[in-house]
Parts: structure tokens; C-alpha cells; sequence
């Protein structure tokens, strides 16, 4: 990598976000609904950054009141594709990995 060069996914919220965004456009709200334990300035630089990348668009509604929706770019389409198994695995796997972390801290706790 680049010296400089920033990663492509940053944090852990752009696959969830990007993942939220596959089925269709979406307001600020519903993906602060769908994102469990986000917070709002958190959402606010994760899409700031994945609408710098081109991976995603912000479009304003002119309506009363305004409306701002998300929707991928075709670029975040074929991003999509490209990490849905990734994501399909950190689905199946949740519960094992919930696991793991609560028998890794039980065993670390006591040492």
C-alpha cells in the first residue's frame, strides 16, 4: 500500500451500511434503525466517507420537509457482490463468535 493511501472499508459500519443499501435506497433513518448500537455522528462520517469513495450517493428530496436518501452507486453494487459472502459469514457465525469472545474473557478474567 501507497504511504498515504487510506483503506477501502475503515471501519466496521461500511460493509453493514453498504450491505443495508443492496436492496434499494434508503433514508439517514432506517440505516440508524438497522445499524444496532451506531451512533449518529458515527453514521454521519461512515457515509460521508463511502459518498467520497463513489460507493454511494446522497440524494436531496425536495419535499416537505426534506428527505435525504442513500443508494449505491454501480460501483457499490459490484462492492457488494464482492463482500457478500463476507457478510453472509459474519451472519452465521455471530453466535459462535459471541461465544468465543465471552469464553476468551472468562478465562482472561480470571488470570
Amino acid at each position: 500500500m501507497r504511504s498515504g493511501c487510506r483503506p477501502l472499508i475503515e471501519d466496521k459500519w461500511s460493509l453493514l451500511v453498504i450491505a443495508l443499501l443492496g436492496p434499494g435506497p434508503r433514508r439517514f433513518t432506517e440505516l440508524k434503525r438497522g445499524l444496532d448500537g451506531i451512533s449518529q455522528r458515527m453514521l454521519t462520517v461512515t457515509l460521508r466517507n463511502l459518498e467520497r469513495d463513489g460507493i454511494l450517493v446522497r440524494t436531496v428530496l425536495e419535499v416537505m420537509p426534506p428527505h435525504v436518501e442513500y443508494r449505491l452507486t454501480e460501483m457499490g453494487v459490484t462492492l457488494l457482490e464482492a463482500v457478500e459472502p463476507m457478510i453472509a459469514w459474519g451472519r452465521e457465525n455471530v453466535a459462535r463468535v459471541e461465544s468465543a469472545r465471552a469464553d476468551y474473557d472468562a478465562r482472561t478474567a480470571v488470570a
